[in-house]
């Protein structure tokens, strides 16, 4: 059985959990993720840290041994309308347990806990695009990037 925790800026995880996710993720991200620090800025964020937005952090665990099953990361953008309130920054379940429902608990969550609309990115071959849009996801844009 898994139990869901959420995590924010008014309620936020230790340094060793706020280090267990971020190990996690780095892990379980595999080719869709980011290096480490970037995941730890983004926990940061979600944290308030440094007079930012907020947002929550959600972490499913396995309710016997407490083992992390999977996380996601929220940020608030600090806009609304033209830009959406949230967006999805970082998920990912453990690698052993995808396919079983942890990654809907979560997502679920975190459309529960967010007020506003959200928006996330995801790679056209990732095999969670169906779930997001089984959720009420669609795709409106192509994003495209400058990087300087």
């Amino acid at each position: 059985m898994i139990k869901i925790h959420t995590y924010s800026h008014k309620d936020p995880a230790s340094a060793e959990i706020k280090k267990e996710i971020s190990n996690f993720l780095f892990e379980n991200l595999e080719q869709y993720g980011d290096p480490q620090q970037d995941i730890e800025k983004c926990l940061d964020y979600a944290f308030g840290k440094d007079n930012k937005p907020g947002g929550l952090v959600i972490t499913a665990h396995d309710s016997e041994t407490w083992k992390l099953a999977g996380a996601v990361i929220v940020n608030k953008t600090g806009m609304d309308s033209y830009i959406p309130e949230n967006i999805l920054v970082y998920i990912a379940t453990d690698k052993n347990l995808r396919g079983k429902g942890v990654g809907k608990q979560l997502m679920q969550a975190a459309i529960d806990g967010t007020e506003g609309d959200m928006a996330l990115h995801c790679e056209p071959d990732n095999p969670a695009k169906y779930l997001y849009e089984k959720l009420g996801f669609s795709s409106k844009y192509l994003e495209m990037r400058l990087k300087k």
